[in-house]
């Protein structure tokens, strides 16, 4: 089956205190794009790789590519005013029959996690990537916070790999702010989502402490 990674990268790099998008911010000598695009190439040379950008970032990164001589193959396609808008525009060139979509600022992917996740995307449909909460968890209200069951909840990764006519049919639907991602847009069309063993190495990069550990993880 072919697949296609689309890979977002919409931030402006405010949580990192940085005027660059954190999408460009160097890590260990190359933008963190550069590593997250080049780990998808080196996992599977036939992945079909989509790059969403803010339209007024494009030329940013092409330059970026000429100055880093970045030769990857992926195709770059503009990006909408929300994430649910860049992806929907991203669908609208992928060619998978699987589809998984990544947050350009998680560099750090496992080879194992990410076969994993479209063997069981190719037999269930819709798959994502989820590890345990190790800390104590309270739900917080307007006069108190009480402690809750963390074993009943998970933190949840990407790439979220989908069956290429569901993840399609659930972006007929209309922006919805309260989605924050493609697994609760495909419950919303009535799919059920599994979950497989993510990798607690899989960092979103956020914050400047952050790049700090994603360094030492790369190199």
């Amino acid at each position: 089956m072919k697949k296609t990674i689309i890979i977002t990268a919409g931030g402006e790099g405010k949580r990192m205190h940085s005027k660059l998008p954190k999408q460009f911010t160097n890590l260990n000598g190359k933008p963190i794009l550069m590593h997250t695009i080049r780990r998808f190439y080196r996992i599977d040379k036939n992945f079909e790789i989509i790059l969403t950008l803010p339209e007024k970032h494009i030329k940013t990164w092409k330059k970026l590519c000429l100055d880093h001589d970045f030769e990857t193959p992926h195709h770059t396609v503009n990006g909408g005013k929300e994430r649910f808008h860049s992806v929907k525009n991203a669908l609208n060139f992928s060619t998978g029959d699987l589809i998984a979509v990544h947050d350009g600022v998680r560099p750090v992917i496992s080879r194992k996690m990410v076969e994993n996740l479209f063997k069981e995307a190719e037999k269930k449909g819709a798959v994502v990537p989820a590890i345990e909460i190790n800390e104590s968890l309270r739900k917080v209200g307007k006069t108190e916070a009480k402690s809750v069951d963390r074993s009943k909840y998970r933190i949840i990764q990407t790439p979220q790999v989908f069956k290429a006519d569901i993840l399609k049919k659930a972006y007929q639907i209309s922006y919805q702010k309260e989605i924050t991602d493609d697994a609760t847009l495909v419950e919303k069309v009535g799919h059920k989502i599994h979950l497989v063993e993510g990798d607690i190495n899989n960092i979103k990069i956020t914050f400047p402490r952050d790049m700090l550990l994603v360094e030492q993880l790369l190199a």
